[in-house]
Formats: C-alpha cells, structure tokens, sequence
C-alpha cells in the first residue's frame, strides 16, 4: 500500500516553467522585498499576550521572473503557519506577483518569539463554550496587504541577473540533536535551552553542520543572498516578547555590513536545536548569533559562482495520514511541494517540521549538486518524524500530527522533487 501511494504521489507530480517553456532570449530577473509582520501590542502570543517587540518580524522574500512565469520565494519569522491560514496567504502573493500559486512558496523561520496561525484550530476553539485564547488569523489578512504591495512595487524593480553563486560552511557550537540516544533504544530530549550538565556533555549528535549559501550577482554585484541552515531558532521565550531570535539578529547583522539583502530560510530542523550551546541567557543568545554570523560570512566568502541558466520548476501534492484517524476516515489534505533548479542548484520546499533526516536524504539523491532544503511550509503536520523515532520515543512524535508511515510518502516526495523518482 506504500509502494502505491508513493508511486501515485510520484506521478501525480508536474512540471511548471521547464526550461523548454522559457524563452531563452530574456535574462532572468530578480527582485526583493520585505515587510513589517509584526502583530500588534495585546495580540494572544503563542501562549500569552504580546507585551513588547524587541525586533519586528519580518517577512522577507525573492520574485524571479524568467520571462515566461514568475516564481515567489518568502520566509517569514513567525513561528507555524497552518492549515487554511497557509494556501491563502499564497494565492494572495500569487495573484500581487502575476502568477499561478503553485509557483509560490511560503514558510516560517519558527522562531518562538513569534505567533503561531492556524485558521482551523481557532475556529475549533472558538465552538467551545469557554474558548482558550488563540493568535487570531484576521491579522494574516493585513500582512498579505502588507506583502501584495511590497511585491508589486519590487516588480517594478526587477534587475537582470547572470551569475548564481554556491558557498557552504560549517557552522560551529550551534547546532545539536535534541535526541540524546539510551542504553534501551529510547532517547532523552535535550531542547532549545539546556541546564542540566549532563545533557550539555553529551555530543552534539545527528545534525547537518552546514549553512549554505544562494546568492543571485549582476557582474561582481551581489544583489540578493538566501541562507539555509537546520536548527530550531530560539534561545529563550514566552515572555511576552516579538524577537526574530539569533538567525535574524545573525541576518540582519550581515545585510548592514553587506548592504545586500539577506533572507533566512530554517531547514529540516525537526529534532535539532541549540541545547548542548544555550542555556536560555541573553549572553547565550548573543553567542550564537555571533557563531552562526560567522558562520554565514565564511559561506559566503566560500561562494563559487556560475552563469544562469534556465529555470525549472516542479510541484508535488504530498498526502499523508493523519496520527489519530479522522472520523471520515480520510486522509489529510494534499499539501503542495515545490522545489527550484538552476543549473546546479536545487532548493526545496518541505512542509511542517521535518527532522535533519529528510534534508540529509534529499542531498544524497543528487551528491553532486547543490541541494538547499527549507522547512517549516505547511505546518498543520507538526513533526514530520522517521519511523525510527515513533519506536525511540521522545518529545517529536508526541508533537506529530502525521502517522509513523508518513517516511516512504515524504521520501517519494523528495525524489519527485528532484526528478530521481
């Protein structure tokens, strides 16, 4: 039955803006933009009432235009985007861009000092008789305002591009496993903030170490660069506070001194964090914005660039079951998949929170390209876990909403991403 639903996912998948649609006379074009997503003062804040806002959140993002379509590439901090709050929020960027949904993709950075949206839970919740306060969706509504003009007013700026550049490193003392194995098959979780000496000995585990590095150049001119790097972006939290965390003070940090702008994409981070390095104190904090600052400007400066060919675009529909069977029976619905090639480059676009497994197994199916995997899209699958873990236990298939069979689909997927199905 795996093997079916695999292989229908595989060729329920399709090809949108292949190089042999795109005229291969037009330059491709890129633009950038940026908005406020900051809620305001009062707005229900994860799990209390916003109190102050020591960053703006923002929403940050690519337009590509290729002279056949245009592609949208936003991450925005906030922390999940799910369910019906999620497809919406596309189409209205779709429609500012002048394009089909399937070429937009959007996810969250999942820093926690940020709001979580999910449209269908808050209408659950306000059925109830005393409902639990919950971010209300509506103010989705205003930040798509937000983004569909800051996108039509960065068409109006798209510049040629002849250069794509490729640049990686590793990252040191920030990321680590938040499963830490037992003698008896089980594992203890080591979460984002860690005061327990034992648990800061232990190693840093399975992690992807490398940050890499996409940059679109004009000539020697860099005009727009996106980081992608696994690990669960928070230091500490629930205090009432806005902050895009240590990724968007590293960022931001790196877009001053540059004056290029920057955009921060979170891998499959599903079960990494910063535990073993953190402690939950500013200090802490400030130390991993340095590392992983440092981090990105050695990614950077690794850069090797080659010249831009054509797009190639491709969409899955991934469908998966859910952990607690709905009492129709049916699964979830599909949730859409897209990943970009360029020459070598490959990004994709995976839902929920995948851990590391998944972006590790999406490099390996093309060893010789440059595979960049964001997470955190469609977030109503929670934790997107292996079927190993579902037998170790711990914090992350507790936190899934999908069932212990969902590796087989979600690996389908990845391969009909990159076209090795």
């Amino acid at each position: 039955m795996r093997f079916v639903l695999a292989l229908s996912l595989a060729l329920a998948s399709c090809f949108l803006g292949t190089p042999a649609e795109a005229d291969d006379a037009a330059p491709l074009r890129v633009a950038t933009f940026e908005c406020d997503a900051t809620p305001p003062l009062g707005f229900w804040w994860y799990v209390q009432p916003l109190k102050t806002v020591e960053h703006p959140l923002l929403a940050k993002g690519i337009v590509l235009d290729d002279g056949a379509h245009r592609y949208v590439l936003a991450a925005i901090d906030w922390c999940v985007l799910a369910g019906s709050t999620h497809l919406p929020l596309r189409k209205q960027l779709a429609e500012a861009a002048g394009t089909d949904v399937g070429r937009v993709m959007v996810q969250t950075v999942h820093q926690h000092t940020a709001p979580v949206f999910d449209g269908d839970g808050w209408r659950e919740a306000r059925k109830k008789k005393d409902p639990p306060e919950a971010a209300d969706p509506a103010f989705i509504t205003e930040t798509g305002r937000r983004l569909d003009e800051a996108i039509r007013k960065a068409i109006e700026r798209l510049q040629p591009v002849d250069r794509i550049g490729m640049g990686q490193a590793k990252v040191q003392r920030v990321a680590s496993s938040r499963r830490i194995p037992l003698p008896d098959g089980k594992v203890r979780s080591r979460f984002s903030a860690a005061t327990d000496p034992e648990l800061q000995a232990a190693p840093e585990g399975f992690i992807d170490p490398f940050l890499k590095t996409i940059t679109f150049a004009r000539g020697q001119r860099p005009i727009v660069r996106l980081h992608y790097y696994a690990t669960h972006p928070q230091s500490y939290y629930r205090d009432g506070r806005a902050s895009y965390d240590f990724v968007g003070m590293a960022r931001q940090r790196l877009q001053e001194k540059e004056g290029v702008f920057q955009i921060y994409f979170t891998g499959c981070a599903g079960d990494v964090a910063a535990g073993k390095y953190n402690n939950g104190t500013p200090e802490a904090r400030s130390g991993l914005a340095e590392r992983l600052f440092a981090g990105m400007e050695a990614s950077v400066a690794a850069t090797k660039y080659v010249p831009i060919q054509p797009i190639a675009w491709h969409n899955v529909d991934l469908v998966l079951s859910p952990k607690v069977a709905r009492p129709d029976g049916k699964p979830m619905p599909p949730i859409q998949l897209g990943s970009l090639a360029i020459g070598p480059i490959r990004i994709l676009h995976l839902p929920g929170e995948p851990m590391v497994e998944y972006q590790l197994y999406a490099q390996k199916q093309l060893p010789n390209d440059f595979v960049a995997v964001a997470g955190y899209g469609e977030g109503s699958t929670g934790y997107i876990c292996t079927e190993r873990a579902f037998t170790e236990g711990g914090y992350e298939p507790t936190g899934s909403e999908v069932a212990p069979n969902s590796e087989p689909l979600v690996k389908a997927a990845i391969r009909g991403l990159l076209g090795t199905e």
